[in-house]
């Protein structure tokens, strides 16, 4: 699984971003599911999942705070 880059994800909508944050947060959970189980096959997915939810979170909050500035 590689990162999203930023760069690519300004050129999504608002409702597009929160689309794939929510996508991002059920394979998060699945994951966490999948290390209980013991069937996770690549553990490193964590982080990134983790990095790409933030990015998009930041990208969406820089457009709240620009439209409301």
């Amino acid at each position: 699984m590689k990162p999203s880059k930023p760069a690519d994800l300004r050129h999504l909508t608002e409702a597009e971003l929160e689309q794939q944050i929510l996508e991002n947060e059920k394979a998060l959970l699945d994951m966490r599911f999948n290390l209980a189980v013991g069937t996770l096959e690549d553990p490193a997915a964590f982080k990134i999942v983790r990095r790409d939810i933030a990015r998009m979170k930041t990208i969406l909050h820089e457009r709240k705070t620009q439209a409301a500035g």
